[in-house]
């Protein structure tokens, strides 16, 4: 997890790649529209609204964030539908503080491992606007929406609260902060 822009996605997929640690996708699910370069069941499996209601009623949610964005109400949720066997193995996803609390309400923390990713604000907000200005449709409001709504979603006393303790650093060079993460799934597993 880390906020928008922390560098927590190339983490993410280095770690996927790393074959010595074994890690499995989990893919979650969003009611947003999909970017370019985007594709449905590789970022996410993006979906209606109709989707996620039909799944939430048969109590197929194991944790979701809202968002009122500039472009409407968009949903992202982890569904348990086959994707995680702890039996058959380790998982890696992206989420929020609130995503892991919910996992590892659901799965039992000692089955589930939080992963801060810390990034400057400065080097967040020109990453951004980099990964912006890159789209077909930029869309900067909402991109200034995601990064101050990091602030409270990131708050120190959030972190406490959910006891996330160890902020891996990516300011500078991200294959440190790469090594030091896959050297804690290591120690972890």
């Amino acid at each position: 997890m880390g906020k928008s822009a922390s560098g927590k996605d190339a983490v993410y997929r280095n770690l996927l790649q790393d074959e010595t640690l074994g890690l499995k996708k989990i893919v979650m699910y969003t009611t947003r529209p999909m970017r370019q370069k985007e594709e449905n069941g590789k970022q996410y499996f993006f979906v209606e609204e109709k989707d996620y209601q039909e799944k939430a009623a048969a109590g197929k949610i194991i944790e979701k964030r809202d968002y009122h964005t500039q472009l409407g109400l968009w949903r992202y949720f982890t569904a348990d539908d086959g994707q995680i066997d702890l039996a058959a193995g380790n998982y890696l996803m992206i989420g929020t503080v609130e995503a892991y609390v919910s996992m590892r309400n659901y799965f039992g923390e000692e089955n589930v491992l939080p992963l801060l990713i810390d990034t400057d604000d400065g080097i967040r907000l020109e990453r951004a606007l980099k990964r912006e200005r890159r789209q077909e449709v930029p869309r900067y409001d909402e991109m200034c929406r995601r990064y101050l709504a990091d602030t409270a979603d990131y708050a120190p006393e959030k972190l406490a609260a959910a006891g996330i303790e160890t902020l891996f650093d990516n300011n500078d060079s991200i294959e440190d902060c790469i090594a030091e993460v896959s050297d804690c799934i290591r120690r972890h597993i």
